[in-house]
């Protein structure tokens, strides 16, 4: 029988004294607008989350609002702005403005200009930009240019035209790239893929039946189902035009190596693998990567991991993008209530493979 979290009301936890001096020492950002602290000796009110020199505790009281703190003749602290939006909302507001500011320019903003509108220094802006959307301004810019590029090159007179038309100021740089940026040749992801050979082959393992492509650089696509004609048209649809190739010998021995991790995990070796993403989704695949077999993470753990602790919305997003399934073990990373969380290819099956690397017996999905 599992065990139930019972999680204290926000209101409640910040109700004694004691409790609201602990969140103002650590400076606890989920204690702001559940009441304000004031000091005698410098006659301002403030946020518990204030970043300001921490006063003495017999010169300082609490308050339940503004509202309260005013009427005791305490105005409002300077630096952490009791009486304006709190930060965290203040700060989505502003990367949200920046956002819509990289999506609608033709050109992309500098950094400069982006932190001269957000009324903040380059380095500032810059790290709140990350921290709240898990990619900088720069990589952001480039994913929006892209998704424009790939609405664009289907109708444009020529590549060349697409590239400029997407807002990339330079072709040269976008050619460079264009392999990680597209997952293949501007020219061909034009066609839908047409001329780019991909091998594919779909099996059969303990959780249904499993689907393997591979480009001639590594396995592009690898996906669990119950419908195996589903698997085909999901490989058909995310490469329109390819040229879909059945698997030879050699291929069957990728199969059963793909087979393997499903069923023997401990045993199984790594596959070479092709995949496109952006850099924000390499380093959580890194990541995940990373994780031994048996074991389990949480999304706030992969957030910190790769050093922006802040991004959790976006790791589940990286996860959940992920389209190699077992080879990038997404299915190893939890919530922190101890919950599943989400799996493009079922909880159930989420719930087999952990429960099989951890050595324990279950039924097949």
């Amino acid at each position: 029988m599992g065990t139930v979290t019972i999680r204290a009301h926000p209101a409640r936890a910040f109700a004694s004294e004691a409790r609201r001096w602990a969140a103002v020492v650590r400076r606890d950002p989920a204690a702001d607008g559940h009441f304000y602290f004031s000091v005698r000796t410098t006659g301002v009110y403030c946020r518990p989350s204030c970043a300001a020199r921490r006063a003495r505790r017999e010169n300082v009281a609490f308050h339940d609002s503004r509202a309260a703190a005013e009427a005791a003749g305490f105005r409002p602290c300077r630096r952490c702005r009791p009486d304006a939006p709190p930060l965290a909302k203040h700060r989505a507001g502003v990367v949200a403005a920046a956002c819509r500011a990289i999506e609608s320019a033709e050109t992309a903003p500098t950094l400069a200009e982006l932190a001269r509108d957000a009324g903040m220094s380059r380095f500032h802006f810059h790290r709140v930009f990350k921290a709240v959307i898990g990619v900088t301004p720069r990589n952001y810019a480039i994913a929006c240019r892209t998704r424009r590029l790939r609405a664009v090159l289907s109708r444009a007179g020529s590549v060349t035209e697409a590239i400029y038309d997407a807002g990339f100021g330079s072709s040269g740089r976008f050619y460079a790239e264009s392999d990680r940026l597209l997952g293949m040749r501007p020219r061909e992801f034009r066609a839908g893929g047409d001329g780019v050979a991909i091998r594919f082959a779909v099996g059969q393992c303990s959780l249904g039946a499993i689907l393997v492509a591979a480009t001639a650089k590594g396995v592009c696509m690898m996906a669990l189902g119950g419908d195996p004609d589903r698997l085909v048209r999901d490989l058909q649809d995310r490469f329109p035009k390819a040229r879909l190739v059945g698997g030879d010998c050699a291929f069957e021995r990728i199969v059963a190596q793909a087979v393997a991790m499903v069923e023997r995990p401990e045993a199984a070796g790594a596959l070479p693998l092709d995949l496109r993403g952006t850099a924000f989704q390499h380093r959580v695949w890194q990541a995940l990567r990373a994780i031994p077999s048996g074991t389990t993470t949480t999304y706030s753990a992969i957030a910190k991991r790769i050093g922006r602790p802040h991004a959790v919305r976006a790791v589940a997003k990286a996860c959940a993008a992920n389209p190699v399934a077992v080879a990038i073990p997404c299915h190893r990373v939890v919530r922190c209530d101890g919950g599943l969380g989400g799996y493009r290819w079922g909880i159930a099956r989420k719930r087999a493979l952990i429960a099989r690397e951890a050595g324990a017996r279950t039924p097949s999905s």
